[in-house]
This record gives structure tokens, C-alpha cells and sequence, in this order.
């Protein structure tokens, strides 16, 4: 062969091939879908106190909740108490049954104890679910787990150390325990209702429950007053740090756990405004949420939380203002 014919191709030839090479190293790899979130199955509620939104968000006393929580997290923006209902106890009442009225007791609006303020009503969450055969457990941080928490006190679950030296009051306060004001709990405030005793545990008890897969389906949890954010406690003094330190270790642990992977979600809610109804915080974490900082501006209350459980778990009918409200099923990627 003549190769002198082939010596004024070559340099068409180079150019062909070298531009075959570029577009191949161009082509985009085929597109592929996130995998799909299991379907969601397990709730943990985490109730802390008092604070606006405003308060929380960009606070440097905050630095878990605002670089480590919602980055990864869904939030909202306009997730206010229901209107008007203040202090405490009328709010976590709204929480398990959507209303702080009952037939029995009329409107609830202060922090009475169960004494005082226990209801003979059947229409609340635990009671929804039981009925449907899902399991349920409170973990209240500060309490023995020995007789159903009637009273505010400051024993340490472990160890029986009295309180923590400069705190006036004490840990635990029933009226951050909504379950404690039913009296087909408590047995119609007998302290050794098996009932009660079955479910409203003490905090130190989830760890052992997520290590060994026991947690329940749904699990409503209260730090103490130290770590919710409500009383300045020694030795920081600042209400919104003991309560970011306190999710910044309880947090992981849910996460870690086969009961968050498979179809988990975790709820971080305030109770009730520190100046008017709100905005206060809503932060969800769930391998089904949208995540990434998601976040909108749909108005939201308590009555969505308590609506959205319902949801996901089937039950009916909607409690309280749970028929009347919006759920928060736009901050998932997958509902329910």
C-alpha cells in the first residue's frame, strides 16, 4: 500500500477520533432515583419549653439546632400554640387529644396538678392507639418508674440524688406529662395503676429500649426543666444551651437506632410561645422527610402534630382541633 495516499486524511482521521473521545467523556450517566424511604412507622415526639422560633433560630447558645438540626432536618416557620392557650399544661393536653376542654372539667387553662385537673374522657391518643393495637410509652425524665408520677419532685432517676443544687423547683413537672391527666391511665389517680406505670417510664429506659429495639410506636418524650429549656440550671444558667447540649446527645441515639432507619421520625416541637402564640419551632428528622433545610411558611399548631400521628398511624376519628387543621405532610418526601 501507498501510505503517502493515507497523508493528507490523517489529520481529518485525528480530528474525528479526538472528538468521538471528548463526546464520550461528556455523556451524563444515566439518571437514577433517590431510593424510596420506608413507609413511616415509628414516632418520637420531643417536647421543649417556651421559647418563640425567633429565639432559637441563629441563636450561637443554640449550635446544635441551628448547624447540625437543620441542615440535615424539615422545618417550619409558622408552627405557632394553638391561639391563646397558655401556660403549659393546656398545651400538652392539646397535644394528646386536641383540646384542653373536656366535659368533665371544662377549659384547663393553668397548670393544676392531677388532682385538680384529671379528666374521665377516652377521646386522646393513647387511647386511639391502644384501641388499635399499637403500642405506646411516655419517657419522663426524673421520674422512678416505680408509681405513676402524680407530683412534682426533684429525685434522680439514678443514684437518689436530691435535685441540683440551685434549682428552685423541681425536675420533673406533671404538667409536662399529658398522660398523668387521664384517668383511664392513672387508674383514676391510683399511684400504683398498672396501666400507668406499664407506659409513662423514666427517660433513662430509652436508651436500653433503642439499643434493643423495644422503643414503642409512638413515644412522646420530656426532658426535665433543666434540659427542655425552661429553668436556667446551674452550671450554665442559660436555658436554650441545656437544652441544644441535651439533643445534642439525645438526638444521635434515636438516629442510630433500627427503629429511626426503618420508617422513623422524630418531632421537636416547644410547647407553647415565651410572647404571644408564636412562631415556636418544629423541627422534623426522618429518613422520609425532604430534609436538607427544607423548610415553609404553611400555618401550622399543635392540632398538625397531633393530626399528623393520627395519619401516620391510621387511627381515627381526628381529635379536637386535629378535624379542622392542615397536617405537616409537606415537609416529607414520603407520607405516611
Amino acid at each position: 500500500m501507498d501510505h503517502s495516499l493515507l497523508r493528507p486524511l490523517l489529520p481529518a482521521l485525528l480530528a474525528l477520533l479526538a472528538g468521538c473521545a471528548g463526546a464520550a467523556a461528556h455523556i451524563a450517566p444515566a439518571a437514577t432515583n433517590p431510593p424510596s424511604p420506608p413507609p413511616l412507622r415509628t414516632v418520637f415526639l420531643i417536647v421543649m419549653e417556651n421559647h418563640n422560633w425567633s429565639a432559637i433560630a441563629g441563636n450561637p447558645a443554640a449550635p446544635y439546632i441551628n448547624h447540625s438540626l437543620l441542615p440535615s432536618a424539615s422545618y417550619a416557620t409558622q408552627y405557632d400554640n394553638p391561639p391563646g392557650n397558655h401556660p403549659s399544661l393546656p398545651n400538652y393536653l392539646w397535644l394528646e387529644a386536641g383540646t384542653n376542654c373536656f366535659p368533665d372539667t371544662g377549659c384547663i387553662r393553668n397548670d393544676g396538678s392531677p388532682s385538680t385537673h384529671s379528666t374521665h374522657s377516652r377521646l386522646h391518643l393513647a387511647d386511639l392507639l391502644q384501641n388499635a393495637g399499637i403500642s405506646w410509652r411516655a419517657y419522663e425524665e426524673n421520674i422512678t418508674g416505680t408509681t405513676c408520677p402524680f407530683d412534682a419532685h426533684s429525685i434522680l432517676a439514678i443514684g437518689g440524688e436530691q435535685g441540683i443544687p440551685g434549682l428552685a423547683g423541681d425536675l420533673y413537672a406533671p404538667r409536662h406529662d399529658p398522660f398523668v391527666y387521664f384517668d383511664d391511665v392513672t387508674d383514676n389517680l391510683n399511684a400504683h395503676a398498672p396501666r400507668c406505670i406499664r407506659h409513662v417510664r423514666p427517660f433513662t429506659q430509652l436508651a436500653s429500649d433503642l439499643r434493643h429495639n423495644t422503643v414503642a410506636r409512638y413515644n412522646f418524650i420530656t426532658p426535665n426543666v433543666c434540659d427542655d429549656m425552661h429553668s436556667p440550671c446551674p452550671l450554665l444558667s442559660n436555658p436554650i444551651k441545656q437544652g441544644d447540649i441535651w439533643l445534642s446527645r439525645v438526638i444521635p441515639a434515636i438516629q442510630r437506632s433500627r427503629a429511626y432507619r426503618d420508617g422513623g421520625v422524630i418531632f421537636i416541637t416547644w410547647d407553647e410561645a415565651s410572647s404571644g402564640d408564636g412562631p415556636i419551632g418544629m423541627i422534623v428528622l426522618s429518613p422520609a422527610a425532604r430534609g436538607h433545610g427544607f423548610h415553609n411558611a404553611v400555618p401550622y399548631t399543635h392540632s398538625s402534630t397531633l393530626r399528623t400521628i393520627e395519619e401516620i398511624f391510621g387511627v381515627r376519628p381526628f381529635l379536637g382541633g386535629a378535624a379542622r387543621s392542615n397536617d405537616l405532610r409537606a415537609l416529607f418526601r414520603r407520607f405516611p
